[in-house]
């Protein structure tokens, strides 16, 4: 009950929060999806950069969220903008790992067939190896949208917005209602992502006859 007095009370801050949340998880969503599936792919092109690439993408994530902020923080001051480069550069792995493995393992006989017939390296790879890979790197993005929300909730510690305000707000005023309100609104926020994104995963998995 409690939790429900403190979301109609405060519901103005919420809202702002969530939609500030959405902003800047969406924006980092959006990049890190650029870069990774461009970086898989280049990847899956010129295999002998692979392991290097990956093995550099694995020591970032290695690396604890707020020490990169605040790593970044001199170098791109403090608020939104340094929250999605981190949120970004958080976000790569699973999207490159799953579109490098996905594009790798297509079947190399179909491969063959499509070369047989005429196709240019380019064709082979966005009309057939891209489109075999995209369940693959579906679950990749999927992964990443959740740990993306998952992650913004620190972003309010070095001045973003989001709701991590909600939580930041809650310690330092000793009110764990508030903070508990704010973790709930982020994991129903990736929960419903999850969703969608599962949704259309098992709509690819369909087209392509994947059990």
């Amino acid at each position: 009950m409690q939790i429900l007095q403190i979301f109609w009370d405060r519901r103005e801050l919420f809202i702002t929060c969530l939609l500030e949340h959405i902003r800047i998880s969406l924006t980092a969503v959006l990049c890190a999806g650029i870069l990774g599936i461009l970086t898989g792919i280049l990847i899956s092109r010129h295999k002998k950069a692979a392991g290097v690439v990956l093995g550099i993408v694995n020591v970032i994530y290695t690396i604890p969220s707020i020490s990169l902020l605040g790593f970044l923080i001199p170098l791109t001051g403090i608020g939104n903008r340094t929250a999605i480069i981190a949120l970004t550069v958080y976000g790569l792995l699973p999207i490159v790992r799953n579109t490098y493995t996905g594009l790798t393992t297509v079947d190399a006989t179909i491969l063959e067939v499509a070369e047989g017939l005429g196709s240019d390296g380019r064709q082979v790879m966005f009309r057939i190896r891209f489109p075999l890979a995209l369940p693959v790197i579906i679950s990749g993005f999927r992964n990443m949208v959740v740990m993306i929300i998952a992650m913004g909730g620190i972003a309010s510690f070095i001045g973003a917005g989001g709701l991590g305000v909600a939580i930041y707000r809650g310690i330092t005023t000793y009110n764990m209602t508030l903070t508990a309100a704010g973790s709930i609104l982020i994991a129903l926020l990736a929960l419903f992502c999850d969703r969608l994104l599962s949704l259309a995963e098992k709509a690819v998995n369909r087209r392509y006859g994947i059990e």
